[in-house]
């Protein structure tokens, strides 16, 4: 597996622990397994790279992982062991064994109703916990979900999650900092920072995929994507599966509701409608019946390449009348 500046390898000794393989690689930085020389204990750790050292915006974000990751304290969630005698920056994690959810999505497409709803009210009594600490995972996607042989849940890579209170992330890269097209939030979309309902949308997406094989939201781009899901409706999942019910459908629903006010306002909520199915009212709604009509962002575009057009000629004129006016 390759990795952009590597400066460790397999079988390369970093203080107590020897590395063994890489496991994973990204732009920010590399995962091993290792082994604690200690105790044999098997652990992950993520090494960042040179350039992400020496940039100070993604180092405050590496930083901030370890830091939110040593603070929650779950089952659900990948832990995060102190490490202060540390020659350099890295980051000790607990070794889970499982598969990814989205390499269980790629060989199945879709999931059977009932391991779908265990795997969803896992994932929401995972951020129940995470969002009662005051934090937003902000990037919720398959990839960054691990399930286990027993279909035992965790939440890993909070690498752009926020803290309430904590300062805006400057944006360097979109897909890093803001999420996945695929699941970032319209409110995310809007530019706005998103609080604990944007992970409920997120799961929201989730769920419909695990259901239908397929994201309700698609686009040539992630823009047209980002696009869809502001100004369209999804295709029913019921249309896709006439196996979901309608009260299954409605929690889909009302997690993907585009104005946060109207979504499900914690997850312990969401978990709460899956487990008691039997109890969901469905709610008419039009909207979600007009999906075939599908609206283009055309005119909109339009509209602001316009105003960007016209940038240059006000900026003119306040020049031209302050030059005037010494």
């Amino acid at each position: 597996m390759f990795a952009p500046n590597l400066t460790l390898h397999p079988g390369d000794r970093l203080d107590v622990y020897q590395l063994e393989e890489i496991v994973a690689t990204s732009g920010m930085a590399t995962v091993f397994r290792a082994s604690d020389s200690r105790n044999g204990q098997q652990v992950a750790i993520k090494v960042p790279h040179a350039e992400v050292e020496s940039d100070p915006a993604l180092f405050d974000r590496f930083r901030r992982e370890e830091e939110i990751g040593m603070r929650l304290d779950h089952p659900g969630v990948m832990k995060v062991f102190p490490n202060p005698d540390r020659s350099q920056v890295y980051m000790v994690m607990e070794w889970l064994e499982g598969r990814l959810l989205r390499q269980i999505l790629n060989e199945e497409r879709k999931l059977p109703v009932e391991r779908a709803v265990k795997l969803t009210v896992g994932i929401c009594q995972a951020l129940e916990h995470v969002h009662a600490n005051g934090v937003v995972h902000r990037d919720l996607k398959p990839e960054n979900i691990m399930v286990d042989s027993s279909d035992a849940i965790h939440l890993i890579d909070f690498g752009i999650a926020g803290s309430q209170g904590a300062r805006r992330l400057t944006f360097a890269h979109f897909s890093q900092s803001l999420g996945t097209p695929d699941y970032i939030s319209p409110e995310q979309v809007r530019g706005k920072r998103g609080d604990a309902r944007s992970d409920v949308y997120a799961l929201g997406v989730m769920l419909y995929e695990m259901l239908t094989g397929a994201t309700p939201f698609t686009g040539p781009n992630p823009l047209t994507v980002m696009n869809d899901r502001l100004l369209n409706q999804p295709v029913p999942p019921r249309e896709r599966d006439a196996s979901i019910s309608p009260q299954l459908q409605e929690i889909v629903y009302r997690a993907l509701e585009r104005e946060p006010k109207n979504r499900y306002a914690s997850a312990r909520e969401m978990a709460h409608d899956l487990l008691h199915q039997d109890q969901v009212g469905v709610a008419a709604r039009p909207d979600a019946e007009q999906w075939q009509k599908r609206r283009s962002p055309q005119r909109r575009r339009l509209l602001v390449y316009a105003g960007l057009a016209l940038i240059p000629l006000l900026l003119f004129a306040l020049l031209l009348l302050v030059s005037r006016h010494p």
